[in-house]
């Protein structure tokens, strides 16, 4: 089975990535975690849009760097990502980071919550942290 990777913008100019890097990359990680890529789905936007969905979905009101859903099967990752690029520059300025390694996190971020990562519960966001910083070493 060939993983499917769709990279969808929505409001917003496409993030300047290597996507063939990237995808290998979201796969080697998935792997990691004794998954595979089945779909996934990035759909790149900007505060008003994550903000609608979160209101929409999760009846939140609050804006948010990314929002998984996840339609997993088993081992097998499916999932939509909404990722607001506004959210993740202005978490890069506050935390004092590369906008480009904020965005790689956020992107692998939502593959780790696929992977059964929660970040809500005690201690859960130190857990996720970690995998966030594994999965980012794999990159170099």
């Amino acid at each position: 089975m060939t993983p499917a990777f769709q990279w969808i913008v929505s409001g917003v100019e496409r993030p300047k990535l290597d996507y063939q890097q990237l995808e290998q990359w979201i796969v080697q990680v998935a792997q990691a975690h004794n998954r595979s890529v089945h779909s996934l789905n990035y759909i790149f936007c900007d505060d008003e849009e994550i903000l609608r969905v979160n209101r929409q979905f999760l009846n939140h009101d609050y804006y948010t760097d990314v929002i998984t859903f996840d339609n997993c099967l088993g081992s097998l990752l499916r999932g939509d990502m909404y990722i607001s690029l506004d959210t993740v520059r202005s978490n890069a300025e506050g935390l004092g980071v590369e906008y480009d390694r904020e965005l790689l996190r956020v992107i692998i971020h939502g593959v780790l919550h696929l992977c059964g990562i929660n970040d809500k519960g005690p201690g859960e966001r130190e857990i996720m942290e970690q995998h966030e910083n594994d999965a980012l070493n794999l990159l170099g």
